[in-house]
């Protein structure tokens, strides 16, 4: 309260403006660094290290802010009445309360986060229009757009420490259940129209559930099964904010943060906060390919810059499109399609040889494969915690293949470590040692973190609130139950938060 009260002081008393400024930054870096000290309160979206990520290939096209637009990098404090009018003006089905939570995380964008939302408010111009147009399609409230903000921050590629993907950030079980392609060479989780389609099927269903936006927003995040469990203890109450004390941590700050983005990103100029402009072509179009196609030949013969290629067709995650297997889609600047269409021909035979060269013959002899099936030749840098099994696992190969491809002897392997792999780049989905199901989709992006569990063909997990066993088997394909019971000799399925489980990988 001394914050507003300093702040309203401010505003009618301009001889002392400087200093009561300076006293209520103070005041909210303190009430911020509470915030974001908070384990698991802040979305790994915002969590993430912003400066990498302008450092991408998208700063060359978000290096310039709005020539019109007043920017610096103090932000403006205001009263909670002007928060709550604000608020009360947007054209939202969905409720937009204001507390102080929900200011807390205004203030987080507005003064911490500055960059990343001149950043959002770029890519914005970009995807609005295509989530937008989904969304209206499905009949949804269009103001869900800004779940994407706090998801994903608006990259198309992000990914998280767990392998969530996307604008939407999907696990990849869940991104097949609702129909994505996922496998060595495309990753609809990364297509903006696709994944919103897929998101939409999921808002339905869980609208078709609890009836209550909000409500759907916490599951999106946590799973309807924590939900139901907060539910459960709050002695059956069905309101967000009454059963906020029985959510996961993240969870709490999840709608807060929804509708904070709500907030910024229609009043960022009130913060002066503007736009990082892009040159990425708002006019597009699309044109199928019937051929194996990689996008530096489009690059070579049509002098469009293979980086927006790249922005445009992010779902080719080795610029490899496999037009020979099924029809498939390329997105070009508007003016380029029928430059496509002339000179298409020229372009599949291009530097064909040389580009797709890393796409390899399999035999029996080298993994799993079936004769006349095609491997593609990848490097994967070990992470910290991971093992042979859970890498086998996730690109869908096994621990002996890598053991004899890398020429090791066991399955240690040391973080950093350089892996030579062949994988399948015909269609295949490969399950990951730390995905899940639908009914359990965003809670694992906080807690499924498999390290070596010093025993053959085991990793292991430690246990979470809100995790049962179910949920954690569901996590790990081919994994039931009963499994986690035996090979943790556990007489029933009660566990508790901290408790290590070994999960069975080999």
């Amino acid at each position: 309260m001394k914050r507003y009260l300093l702040t309203l002081f401010c505003l009618t008393c301009l001889a002392s403006l400087g200093y009561a400024q300076e006293e209520a930054r103070i005041e909210e870096k303190d009430t911020l660094s509470s915030l974001e000290s908070e384990v698991g309160l802040i979305p790994e979206s915002l969590d993430a290290d912003v400066d990498s990520l302008l450092h991408t290939w998208h700063v060359q096209y978000f290096s310039k802010r709005e020539d019109f637009c007043h920017d610096d990098d103090e932000n403006v404090y205001f009263p909670d009445s002007v928060y709550i009018d604000r608020l009360s003006r947007l054209p939202s089905v969905i409720a937009l309360p204001y507390n102080n939570v929900v200011r807390d995380c205004i203030d987080l964008y507005a003064e911490r986060k500055r960059n990343l939302v001149r950043y959002m408010l770029g890519m914005a111009d970009f995807y609005f229009p295509i989530i937008e147009q989904v969304l209206d399609g499905h009949g949804l409230p269009l103001e869900l757009k800004y779940l994407a903000v706090v998801e994903s921050a608006l990259n198309p590629v992000a990914l998280s420490r767990v392998g969530a993907c996307g604008l939407w950030q999907f696990m990849l079980p869940t991104g097949k259940s609702y129909g994505l392609e996922i496998n060595s060479l495309i990753d609809e989780r990364r297509d903006p129209l696709k994944a919103t389609e897929a998101a939409c099927k999921y808002f339905k269903d869980m609208y078709a559930i609890y009836g209550d936006w909000n409500l759907v927003l916490a599951s999106y995040n946590c799973g309807p099964g924590n939900v139901n469990k907060a539910i459960r203890r709050s002695g059956g109450k069905t309101d967000f904010w009454e059963i906020f004390p029985y959510l996961p941590r993240e969870t709490r700050s999840y709608v807060p943060l929804f509708i904070a983005a709500n907030y910024i990103m229609n009043y960022s100029c009130e913060h002066n906060l503007c736009p990082m402009q892009t040159s990425l072509p708002l006019a597009t179009d699309t044109v199928m390919v019937n051929n194996a196609l990689h996008l530096q030949q489009v690059s070579d013969l049509l002098h469009v810059d293979i980086e927006t290629l790249r922005a445009l067709n992010p779902q080719y995650k080795r610029d490899i499109i496999p037009g020979n297997t099924r029809p498939s889609v390329l997105k070009l600047p508007a003016a380029e399609t029928y430059a496509f269409i002339d000179k298409e021909d020229t372009v599949y035979t291009h530097r064909i040889e040389e580009l797709l060269a890393n796409c390899i013959p399999a035999n029996k002899s080298d993994g799993s494969l079936p004769k006349g099936a095609t491997r593609e030749r990848i490097t994967h840098v070990v992470l910290s915690g991971e093992n042979l099994y859970t890498i086998a696992n996730r690109y869908g190969v096994t621990a002996k293949d890598i053991r004899k491809w890398n020429g090791l002897r066991s399955n240690r392997v040391a973080r950093g470590k350089r892996l030579k792999l062949y994988v399948d780049n015909g269609g295949v989905a490969f399950a990951s040692a730390t995905s899940k199901s639908s009914a359990t989709r965003k809670a694992s992006k906080s807690s499924a973190k498999p390290v070596d569990a010093n025993q053959k063909g085991f990793v292991s997990y430690k246990v979470r609130s809100g995790d049962s066993l179910y949920s954690i088997s569901k996590k790990y394909p081919g994994i039931t139950t009963a499994a986690l019971q035996k090979a943790n000799g556990l007489s029933s399925p009660d566990i508790r938060p901290g408790q290590v489980l070994k999960i069975p990988v080999g």
